[in-house]
């Protein structure tokens, strides 16, 4: 379970203060998937981060009781100048599983053969994405955090290949996604929210959720 409990989080822009979250409360409850609507720059990628514990509330109380992934994408925790190796063997030792079997799992899903055992830093941006995706998927979650749906890689295997593994891992777990687009949240949430000018309105349906967004972006 994952709980928001009266949360506000805003920064200052130098001009203004922008608020992300403004006493927002809603539950995610183990195996009822969540997508939330929002438009670009209205503090998506904030959100992720505060559910995964990387960034902290201004006011109010967030709740974990489940095994929350860290953000698709994030690299947080990987050092740029051990290789690709050495960052999966101490990833897997931190989260208490087989390092032999975390690199393993890495080395298979990204596919980029001998630069595996290179610097992470000398990657493409294509190459830490990839890593990134197989950490993820290395390792078993109650509940997948993603921002704005699959990585960009531009590799069409990569992509079939992670992305069968993603279907299994949902298919027994839960997934939060925030997305500008509603397609992106098809596959995955039946109930979804809709996030605009700080404050998060829950629907049933992501139908719904669908309406009121697209009403909003005509308006």
């Amino acid at each position: 379970m994952l709980e928001f409990i009266n949360v506000s989080k805003s920064f200052w822009t130098g001009k203004s203060r922008k608020v992300i979250l403004d006493r927002a409360s809603f539950r995610v409850e183990l195996g009822q998937s969540l997508g939330i609507l929002a438009p670009n720059g209205t503090g998506k990628t904030t959100i992720i981060n505060m559910m995964a514990g990387l960034e902290k509330p201004d006011e109010g109380q967030i709740i974990r009781k489940a095994r929350i992934s860290f953000p698709l994408g994030f690299m947080g925790g990987v050092v740029n100048k051990h290789t690709g190796t050495e960052n999966a063997r101490y990833i897997g030792r931190l989260y208490g599983l087989d390092p032999d079997y975390v690199e393993a799992f890495c080395r298979y899903l990204t596919g980029i053969e001998e630069y595996f055992d290179m610097p992470v830093g000398t990657y493409s941006a294509g190459m830490r994405a990839r890593f990134s995706f197989a950490l993820l998927l290395a390792l078993e979650f109650d509940i997948y955090l993603i921002d704005e749906g699959m990585p960009g890689t531009t590799d069409v295997a990569f992509n079939r290949k992670a992305g069968n593994i993603l279907q299994e891992r949902l298919a027994r777990s839960t997934v939060i996604i925030v997305s500008h687009q509603a397609r992106t949240l098809e596959k995955y949430c039946r109930s979804a929210a809709v996030l605009r000018d700080g404050k998060l309105i829950m629907f049933d349906t992501l139908e719904e959720a669908k309406q009121l967004y697209d009403y909003e972006a005509q308006s």
